[in-house]
């Protein structure tokens, strides 16, 4: 029986039937990349209907995954192909199991149809019983809290064996447990695996697809889009009769075979933070770190635990929530709705949903990052990854690569851990005391060699030199030059041995803990400025992160000190390690699943992704090629080069002079809405004061309602809101539309939809090249530069870029455009839109920088060296598709 997985020419679940062909072309390549284990980049523009292509391909091969692993469990059972197919024993055999399979399934169903009954059930009751709720929890609120709170204040203060580390810690996925706890959870468990729950089969994980995406805000549009896929629950299971199939669900006392079909409902979760998922509004108004203060309240014994979690031990609360989570998708805001009609925490709720999802939307730092992925419990072996947004990929796994070690911390650390040596040192095991010993001599060595650095770079700073000879206010350095920085006691210690009893002895917590007490011992309880530091991250959990960063160390790692002024304050140095090589942490993940789909729908230039991490498929857009305008604009109306180099628009006022000009020419030909992506927020500022010097604002606002980007996050959906409005209006004075400003990789170049007449024309200035004054930059550069140099030898798995830029220029470049591709991706949001694209700088007409526009531009790129050309063509474009109708 051959069990290899033909790829489907169509496919029946997509709810738009026809799909477009290039729908089907991408989900015929993303099936066949799973079944062939591969790694793949897609590119599909916004408007091609990307995430319900990508759900449907890899739900219609989980289905038939599932269905042949139910022909291999029955082929097993049949001896392969060559049994007998008379064989009355093989035949009941095969029956039986059949019965089995059906039964497990028919089982498991049901009891997800229960758990969305009880969610009705619960919801119906949710009005009339919240108030009596409220007002029963008051009244024991006072009852019992005041006990809690006197039993409180009667703990004898000078215990402190509380703060003793824990030599016995027993491993629990990364939340703390005590000993008697888990004994109760033991023996609880034995009463429950004597009634109807049996774990050892329900957390049997699933094949699963993990679904990520940069944001919460983008992994919202998914669970609408699998609600819409037509996908068919029908188990045919072939044993040696190759006429006879199993049912899905078969009636009792039916034993004809036959093929049950349903509509398939997907068992999905969505993961988030404790942020978007804790429900204990007391504990997060009170905490100043809701992650570290909610390990707290773990830790606590019986009584003083949340009072969302069941007590330690009785699962059969979160494993009915667990049923409730995966009975119907739930978004973030949804799970959070579903915890509070339960009164269970639906932050642990989802994770102990995982096992049995067969879909898990979560945000990238939970899936790239190793330490994330084991807290939660997440295997990745042999499951499929589908990265969305999958341009920013590169970028993240860099970041989280990144530890920052404040000076504060690090004097912080250094007091509390010599306080807690000098306290408990007659009552610590000499394994204890030697940890600790080499945590102070390490901590003392960092001080010192920051103090130092210090020192010798404000003087260098304060030095009469000239400008082109001043130090940076940072140095990067290789990981041997600042272990060297330590001095030989230091540098000796086994970082990683020391790191791994922090985590094990939980000595961080103590420590502080100890340290907090001491404090308020000296502080008035009724002061205006005492504070409680319940929810306080320890500082020591940031020396922790840094030296775990340091112990895994190797040749790409690197440390950065920098000189952090602020005004009216001593100086002070952040301590930065940073990982330039973005593939080890990726490889992990591609190692263990069966396979990995990066998406996005503007992924060119893609050969940082290719050479640093990969097939690659990029399909067209589903609008017809006339209903997009790209031209590149060389030349401005006085015939001189467009050229907006940061150094020369910061030197000549004239050339934002003439951007004005241009742009008020075009906002006399475009309709409704037109966007201007400008490099940075010091190029808009500088132009929004020549315009106002030269009233060139006041021409826009008479053509159009002026709009520019916030500097504050709060204040976006004002503008986007203000500016919506404006774009679909016209005023009977001639005035049109609305004219928004906005900054290359800001707050509006990603993520939102400037659809139909919200974008009429999308406007590029210039080129926003990153700064090569950043020390991290250019150690980035010289180190793949570096790695260039090796593959040429042969002495390195990569390969040099194709083309006559080296590495780091190559790189310099993409970063570049992958911004601007962003920004461009903003218009053209579905099938029936059109725009225009006009990139003003003569360098867009260069082959380099054309070869890395996205490829859904494709032959309709022009480049116009007369400007008048530009206005001609603009005009009669927008004045042409205003008369075409949409198409059906």
């Amino acid at each position: 029986m051959d069990l290899q997985l033909q790829t489907p020419g169509a496919f029946s679940a997509f709810p738009y039937q026809p799909p477009y062909p290039i729908q089907v072309d991408l989900m015929r390549h993303l099936y066949t990349s799973i079944e062939q284990k591969a790694v793949t980049i897609v590119e599909s523009p916004t408007g091609t209907g990307k995430t319900l292509t990508l759900l449907c391909a890899s739900l219609t091969w989980l289905m038939d995954e599932k269905n042949r692993a139910r022909k291999g469990k029955m082929k097993a059972v049949a001896g392969g192909d060559g049994v007998d197919a008379k064989d009355w024993v093989m035949e009941q055999t095969l029956a039986r199991v059949r019965r089995e399979m059906e039964a497990d399934e028919r089982e498991y169903e049901e009891n997800l149809a229960r758990a969305r009954k009880r969610e009705e059930q619960l919801r119906r009751m949710a009005n009339g019983r919240m108030s009596k709720r409220a007002k029963y929890a008051d009244s024991s609120n006072h009852e019992s809290g005041g006990s809690s709170r006197k039993k409180k204040t009667v703990v004898d203060e000078d215990n402190d064996d509380a703060f003793l580390p824990e030599d016995d810690t027993v491993d629990d996925g990364g939340e703390h447990i005590s000993p008697e706890l888990r004994a109760l959870m033991e023996k609880v468990e034995r009463v429950q695996r004597s009634r109807h729950l049996n774990d050892d089969e329900e957390e049997i994980p699933c094949t699963k697809i993990y679904y990520a995406s940069r944001t919460h805000s983008q992994l919202t549009q998914v669970l609408p889009e699998l609600g819409k896929l037509n996908i068919k629950n029908s188990v045919s299971i072939t044993n040696h009769h190759p006429t006879k199939t199993l049912p899905s669900k078969r009636p009792a006392g039916d034993d004809e075979d036959e093929e049950a079909v349903t509509t398939k409902q997907f068992r999905a979760v969505s993961l988030g933070s404790r942020k978007q998922l804790c429900i204990n509004d007391e504990l997060k108004a009170k905490s100043r770190d809701l992650d570290e203060a909610c390990r707290e309240l773990l830790g606590e014994k019986a009584g003083k635990r949340c009072q969302y979690l069941p007590p330690p031990g009785e699962e059969v609360a979160m494993i009915d929530f667990r049923d409730q989570i995966l009975a119907s998708p739930k978004d973030i805001e949804d799970l959070a709705e579903a915890g509070r009609l339960s009164n269970i925490c639906p932050y642990f709720g989802s994770r102990k949903a995982i096992s049995q999802a067969e879909l898990v939307t979560l945000p990238y730092n939970l899936l790239l990052q190793k330490s994330a992925r084991e807290a939660l419990g997440i295997n990745l072996k042999d499951q499929i990854i589908v990265i969305d947004e999958a341009h920013n990929l590169i970028p993240t796994l860099l970041s989280l690569s990144t530890t920052k070690l404040p000076f504060s911390a690090l004097s912080t650390s250094l007091q509390q851990v010599a306080a807690y040596v000098q306290k408990f040192r007659t009552r610590l095991s000499a394994a204890n005391m030697l940890h600790l010993k080499r945590l102070g001599v390490f901590l003392d060595a960092l001080k010192k060699a920051v103090l130092h650095w210090r020192t010798e770079r404000l003087a260098a700073l304060a030095a009469p030199v000239g400008k082109s000879q001043r130090p940076d206010k940072a140095e990067v350095m290789t990981l041997v030059e600042f272990m060297g920085k330590l001095g030989k006691k230091a540098s000796s210690i086994n970082l990683l041995e020391v790191e791994g009893y922090l985590k094990k002895s939980k000595i961080a917590r103590k420590i502080a803990g100890y340290s907090d007490k001491q404090a308020e011992k000296d502080v008035d309880p009724k002061s205006a400025t005492h504070k409680s530091k319940r929810g306080t991250l320890p500082p020591l959990h940031s020396v922790e992160d840094f030296m775990l960063s340091l112990s895994n160390s190797n040749d790409d790692g690197r440390v950065t000190f920098t000189l952090v002024e602020s005004a009216g304050q001593e100086p002070t140095v952040e301590l930065k390690y940073q990982l330039l090589n973005p593939a080890p942490n990726f490889m992990e993940v591609v190692e263990e699943a069966r396979s990995v789909v990066l998406a996005g729908g503007t992924m060119s230039p893609v050969s940082d992704v290719i050479n640093q991490l990969i097939q690659t498929f990029s399909c067209g857009h589903v609008i017809p090629e006339e209903n997009l305008q790209t031209m590149v604009v060389t030349r401005g109306p006085k015939g001189g080069d467009l050229d907006f180099k940061a150094g020369r628009w910061q030197s000549d006022p004239t050339v934002i002079a003439e951007l004005g000009q241009i742009l008020y020419n075009y906002t006399c030909v475009v309709p409704a809405g037109m966007v201007v992506f400008v490099p940075s927020y010091s190029f808009l500022n500088t132009a929004k004061d020549i315009w106002t010097k030269n009233k060139t604002l006041d021409r826009f606002g008479s053509k159009k309602t002026v709009f520019f980007e916030p500097q504050e996050s709060v204040d976006v959906d004002i503008v986007l809101r203000d500016y919506a409005k404006a774009a679909q209006e016209t005023s009977v004075d001639k005035k049109g539309g609305a004219l928004l400003f906005a900054v290359i990789g800001a707050k509006l170049s990603e993520g939102l939809n400037f659809a139909d007449d919200l974008a009429r024309a999308v406007v590029i200035v210039g080129l926003p090249f990153p700064n090569l004054g950043s020390p991290e930059l250019r150690e980035r550069m010289k180190y793949v530069k570096m790695l260039e140099e090796k593959a040429s030898d042969g002495k390195d798995r990569f390969t040099k870029t194709n083309g006559k830029k080296d590495a780091a220029a190559e790189l310099y470049e993409n970063m570049c455009m992958n911004a601007v591709n962003q920004s461009i991706g903003r218009a053209i949001r579905h099938r029936n839109d059109w725009a225009t694209l006009l990139l003003l700088d003569r360098r867009y007409a260069t082959s380099s920088i054309r070869s890395k526009l996205p490829k859904w531009i494709g032959s309709k790129l022009t480049v116009n060296e007369v400007f008048g050309q530009t206005i001609k063509e603009l005009a009669a474009f927008s004045a042409r598709r205003k008369q075409v109708p949409p198409l059906s």
